[in-house]
């Protein structure tokens, strides 16, 4: 039995009447703000060509880890949902891999990935019944069709979606011929790169060798000597801020930093390019490099984004046969405080230098990230990411580190997605977590409803335009208007 997609609109607010209705009003004023998107994983690709998306499987479910390493939890094989292995795409039939989705989608129930799928399903693509396996065809024949016309292109969506700005990552080993094919199209959607360097610089990294091999390619230099080594990312490095690149990545297993002398340093890329790599050395480089990049942004301007805490491809088994990227990714406790110590003796103070620091270890929140953050002018906090990116992660990301680092030590949110059509229900998740958070604090008298209207609106969008120096558009970019607050 089929039943109607209902979609309420006071979703996410709270129980409590008057609350809910502070928390609505809040959320009027920013539904209809455009979407910041500073830093997320989409494929340039799909903007460059502006290719029509093959299917609902691939664009929706085989591409997306949130959806897949649930259904592997219950005993579905990856084969069987059409996503990539080593040796390919697997010959599986898109309908059926949607079928096992469909008839799967209650395990869905009380996450965000609910929230989000079914918010693309009523308002991307106007569906007004549950997805289950009765009504699996139904859906699979709807996105289809919609998938197939000139509005359901990518930079349609991009422009129906209201995408000021959209980020993706890229490594310094890549050319970036897609940006550059955006750039010329005409076509004024600002999407721009960022430079993420983990392949080139963890030697831990499987994919090290080869990502080495076209770093020195694209670079021209010569990288096997630690001097050529780092003028080598300087080069990359500008090539991607002509790309519109504003900010680096880095997904380090910990947030360990060092300060070696000039000499050790190069002693101990020698040792590891020779193959002596252990893991303790390997830690050690990634976390001189940190302290490099650094330097780096000194010079060039990049805001850092830190992301460490991943256990990253847990399941050796699946890494070998499928990969990396498959759902097998696992939160670990992470240490900040002795971790960032030597970067921030060297650099803490210098307010050239931007760092937006983001956890998978709420248990830092309070004790070790807003301490830092309410103190180092070079700190920031990035929003609830990934394992939390949920509208009780978002609420106790508010709740344990505003009272120490305040709002303004914060930078929004971002919605780190490789899955295009969810960023809006991304957002809008974060727009109603704020406002019902802001709404508590209005009721409880602890601010007035003028500055929680400010505050939204700095939450949504001014805050992160303004961390990730997205002040500037280039001439290529269509202009845009600028947001005030709901008080001017």
């Amino acid at each position: 039995m089929t039943r109607p997609l209902v979609f309420s609109d006071d979703r996410l607010f709270p129980a409590d009447e008057r609350t809910r209705g502070i928390a609505r009003a809040l959320y009027g004023q920013v539904k209809g703000l455009p979407i910041i998107s500073p830093h997320g994983h989409t494929d340039p690709a799909w903007f460059a060509t502006n290719a029509p998306f093959e299917d609902a499987t691939d664009l929706l479910l085989a591409p997306d880890h949130y959806l897949f390493r649930m259904l592997y939890s219950q005993g579905i094989s990856l084969d069987a949902l059409k996503v990539r292995s080593k040796a390919g795409v697997p010959d599986t039939d898109p309908r059926e891999a949607w079928r096992l989705l469909a008839s799967n989608f209650h395990l869905f129930r009380g996450t965000p990935s609910w929230l989000w799928l079914n918010h693309v399903f009523s308002q991307v693509f106007g569906l007004k019944v549950f997805l289950g396996a009765e009504t699996s065809d139904l859906y699979f024949d709807t996105i289809n069709e919609a998938l197939a016309t000139e509005a359901f292109r990518p930079r349609a969506l991009f422009d129906r979606f209201n995408i000021e700005t959209l980020a993706t990552t890229e490594g310094p080993q890549d050319r970036l011929e897609h940006h550059k094919a955006i750039r010329e199209s005409g076509w004024g959607g600002h999407v721009v790169t960022a430079y993420r360097p983990d392949a080139v610089i963890d030697f831990e990294d499987e994919r090290f060798g080869r990502s080495f091999e076209r770093f020195a390619e694209v670079s021209g230099q010569d990288v096997t000597t630690w001097k050529g080594y780092l003028e080598g990312h300087r080069v990359r490095r500008q090539a991607f801020i002509a790309a519109g690149a504003t900010s680096s990545d880095h997904g380090h297993p910990t947030a360990a930093t060092a300060d070696l002398s000039e000499t050790d340093a190069e002693a101990l890329f020698q040792s590891l390019l020779k193959g002596e790599v252990t893991p303790a050395k390997a830690e050690l480089f990634r976390a001189q490099m940190l302290t490099e990049m650094s330097r780096m942004s000194l010079d060039d301007g990049l805001v850092m984004q830190i992301h460490p805490g991943s256990h990253r491809n847990h399941n050796v088994g699946l890494l070998a046969s499928h990969g990396r990227d498959k759902g097998a990714d696992i939160p670990m406790r992470t240490e900040y405080v002795e971790a960032l110590k030597p970067l921030l003796t060297k650099f803490g103070n210098d307010p050239r230098l931007s760092i937006i620091l983001f956890t998978l270890d709420e248990t830092v929140y309070s004790r070790e990230l807003a301490p830092l953050a309410g103190h180092y002018p070079v700190l920031k906090l990035g929003p609830s990411w990934w394992f939390h990116d949920s509208p009780e992660g978002m609420m106790r990301f508010r709740e344990q580190v505003t009272e120490t680092a305040g709002f303004y030590n914060t930078v929004g949110f971002n919605d780190d997605t490789r899955a295009f059509l969810s960023i809006p229900a991304r957002h809008d998740v974060a727009r109603r977590v704020d406002s019902a958070f802001l709404a508590r604090m209005v009721a409880e008298h602890r601010m007035d409803e003028v500055e929680a209207a400010e505050l939204i609106v700095d939450l949504t969008y001014n805050l992160p335009k303004k961390a990730y120096k997205l002040d500037q558009r280039p001439s290529w970019a269509r202009p845009v208007q600028p947001i005030k607050h709901a008080a001017e």
